[in-house]
Order: C-alpha cells, then sequence, then structure tokens
C-alpha cells in the first residue's frame, strides 16, 4: 500500500473547507477538470454525508466511491475502487481529508491510500505518481479559491 501525504493551510473555517470538500457537485466551481478529474457523477447525496455515493470516470478507469468517514467539520473520507480498463483489475483508492481549525485558519491534510493488486502490483509506484500529481493540484485549486472566501 501506498501513501500520499499532502498538507495546507487555508485561510477559511473548517466547516466553510469542509462544505467545499463535501460539496461533490460544486467542485466545477473550484477545481478545473484535469486527464484524471473529469468531474463526479451519479451522486445519491449531495452535499455527500457518511454513505453517499459517487462514480468519477477517468482515463484509467472508473471509480465507484462512497463516504466511508463523515465528522463535520474535521474528517472525511472517500473510499473509491476503481476498476481499471481492459479487465486489469481494481486500485484500492482511500482519500481521507482531516482539518484542524485554528486562529483564523485550518490545516488541511490529504492522505491518499492506493493498493494495488493482480497484474498492476508491479507497477504500483508508477501508478503512484499521478495520484500525487492531482492531489496536490487539488489542494492548491482548494486553497486557493477558500482563502478568497475568508
Amino acid at each position: 500500500m501506498t501513501a500520499i501525504e499532502l498538507a495546507a493551510d487555508i485561510a477559511c473555517p473548517a466547516e466553510r473547507v469542509f462544505d467545499l470538500i463535501t460539496d461533490l457537485r460544486g467542485y466545477d466551481r473550484w477545481l478545473a477538470t484535469s486527464a484524471h478529474f473529469r468531474g463526479t457523477g451519479q451522486l445519491s447525496a449531495n452535499p455527500a454525508t457518511l454513505g453517499t455515493t459517487y462514480r468519477e470516470s477517468s482515463p484509467l478507469g472508473v471509480r465507484n466511491g462512497v463516504v466511508s468517514e463523515y465528522e463535520r467539520p474535521t474528517l472525511v473520507s472517500f473510499h473509491q475502487p476503481m476498476t481499471v480498463r481492459l479487465g486489469l483489475g481494481t486500485i484500492d483508492i482511500t482519500v481521507r481529508y482531516t482539518l484542524s481549525p485554528g486562529a483564523g485558519t485550518t490545516h488541511v491534510r490529504r492522505v491518499v491510500t492506493i493498493g494495488v493488486s493482480g497484474p498492476l502490483r508491479p507497477f504500483a509506484g508508477l501508478l503512484a505518481r499521478p495520484f500525487g500529481k492531482e492531489g496536490r493540484r487539488t489542494l492548491r485549486a482548494l486553497k486557493a479559491y477558500a482563502d478568497v472566501l475568508a
């Protein structure tokens, strides 16, 4: 299992940052689409709460996700196993946000864990790279947008 840990201090209250993260339909306000993130669809609820399901597609495969942890305004996790195209298996992905409120700021920690099995296992290191790049892009965009809201 690979873990990608990122963090940022955002000049916005934790409640507001949490609301941005859990408003899956609202990501288009602050996060541009990319090769790896084309938007979230088939949401069972919005804003997301514990048990909310959703679907995301990318060139590598389809992620069928569920909100697996939810403690407003400090913790939310998205478990989103990806079914890889061409029948190459599944990549087990969990994205976990931990928010720590401070004096006028919120420390946001984003940890992505990736488990690779089957024929893709020898390529686990290579597969982790785009997740790290996308995670950095997401956290930068969240910070840029939320800093202005404060």
